[in-house]
């Protein structure tokens, strides 16, 4: 038994340099933010979008290079269902004769090239999009502290709400930073992320608070190493099949959700860091103790009339 506790890690004290990181990470993130801003998608800045068919799959990086060269501006292309079915967004004002011009420029290499559809998604839309999912992302978290607060304590609220805002601003800093396309996909790996990380803090937050109410020692950086320590094993399987999953929509999944598997990849990786360095160590901060884990005793009137 206890050359198994001496091979528990460590966690609680390597948190100040986690928290140097996190840190380091928030203010590279926010710096992208503010200076970079996102490269946002057709879905919310409005342009047009062509779908054409091949008669024989085309190479996507020979398709943009024949539309950027015919001035064309931040083209995007990917393919949509079928290897030969294509779909390039272009961000301008919608002109009623661009599917016909992409359709020649496209066919002077010799393809078979046929029109589906071109269509224009308007910037009112994209400005709808945009504030609609903003708000989703607030709402979703307004209620991820309510529920901690209820279920746990209010503490852990404070570490759980601070926790799944570093892993959001973080995974959005990335696509700010490396100027990544975030289209209405990446919104979706990112309320995903919230949820993947919130289960995992919630694990962990499990068995700190059981762990607290079994220990007889009060040193809370010792119960908070066992807790975790005890949890490890869970979530490297969880956070490791899942990736392994991830990683297979990277290679395999095609451009359709490119960056809709990078932002869960990144979700996962930070998720899983901070619901050890930051939901945990969090704890320690704002100072829990076992105190916060009793219930309040209710006084009995009765009881006081006895002589």
């Amino acid at each position: 038994m206890k050359s198994l506790v001496n091979r528990q890690l460590d966690f609680m004290g390597k948190r100040r340099v986690a928290f140097a990181i996190s840190g380091l990470m928030l203010l590279v993130s926010i710096a992208a933010l503010l200076f970079q801003q996102l490269n946002l998608g057709l879905d919310f800045t409005g342009g047009t979008l062509v779908e054409v068919r091949y008669a024989v799959a085309p190479s996507l990086d020979a398709v943009r290079q024949v539309l950027e060269d015919a001035e064309f501006r931040d083209v995007s292309v990917q393919t949509f269902g079928a290897s030969t079915e294509v779909l390039i967004r272009l961000q301008q004002a919608f002109d009623p004769d661009v599917g016909e011009r992409v359709v020649e420029l496209l066919r002077r290499g010799g393809d078979e090239v046929e029109l589906v559809r071109a269509e224009f998604v308007g910037a009112q839309v994209g400005d709808q999009l945009r504030d609609q999912s903003g708000m989703g992302l607030l709402v979703a978290l307004g209620i991820v502290m309510l529920y901690v607060a209820f279920r746990f304590q209010y503490k852990f609220a404070i570490g759980a709400l601070l926790a799944l805002m570093h892993d959001v601003i973080i995974v959005v800093g990335l696509f700010s930073l490396f100027q990544w396309e975030f289209d209405l996909t990446v919104l979706a790996a990112l309320l995903a992320v919230i949820g993947y990380s919130l289960n995992d803090t919630i694990v962990v937050y499990d068995r700190i608070r059981e762990t607290i109410r079994k220990s007889r020692i009060d040193d809370m950086p010792t119960i908070f190493n066992e807790a975790i320590n005890m949890t490890l094993s869970r979530t490297l399987a969880t956070s490791g099949t899942t990736l392994l999953v991830l990683f297979a929509l990277f290679f395999l999944g095609g451009d359709m959700i490119h960056f809709f598997s990078i932002a869960l990849i990144a979700g996962v990786v930070v998720g899983t860091f901070s619901s050890i360095y930051v939901a945990a160590a969090l704890l320690l901060a704002v100072k829990l103790d076992r105190e916060d884990l009793i219930p309040a005793r209710k006084e009995d009137p009765e009881a006081e009339e006895l002589p």
